[in-house]
């Protein structure tokens, strides 16, 4: 295996020896942006290493990346992420869903959705019983979008 470029134990104990202002300095010039505020000399140490691993060994896999992505923050690729739509249905929407041969009717009401006679509060308990599994009860019925929601609930009513 070759060695990487960096040697991190001389870098460690070259940072070691700067300044907390130098260190600062060091930060802006690899991660092109101010250190955090009030953030210790450990930490700011550990930033710089991590980046110049980063570059030696290459980052974190873009699958990794958008696990770590909070919810709702834009991905660094610039392209903003809208969150999903909430899914709403009409009181009186009725969904069929074909599953190992036997097709499966709800009905939705206000409160909750109707299966077999028996009322249930969400689509997701509903496709628990049919499956026993865990499922999106949205996704289920494939309700994925809320176009194909709307054109439901109006082709229904």
């Amino acid at each position: 295996m070759p060695k990487p470029a960096i040697d991190v134990a001389a870098e460690i104990e070259r940072l070691s020896a700067l300044t907390l202002f130098e260190l600062r300095m060091e930060w802006r010039r690899l991660h092109r942006m101010q250190p955090p505020m009030r953030l210790s000399r450990d930490l700011l140490i550990r930033g710089i290493i991590y980046k110049f691993q980063e570059r030696a060994l290459g980052g974190l896999s873009k699958s990794l990346m958008r696990k770590l992505e909070p919810r709702g923050a834009a991905p660094q690729d610039g392209h903003a992420r809208k969150p999903a739509p909430p899914i709403t249905l009409k009181p009186g929407t009725r969904l069929v869903r074909e599953w190992h041969g036997v097709t499966h009717t709800v009905l939705v009401y206000a409160d909750g959705v109707e299966w077999k006679g028996r009322r249930y509060q969400s689509l997701s308990v509903v496709a628990r019983e049919i499956t026993g599994a865990h499922w999106s009860g949205p996704r289920f019925f494939g309700l994925r979008s809320r176009s194909a929601v709307s054109e439901i609930g109006d082709a229904e009513s």
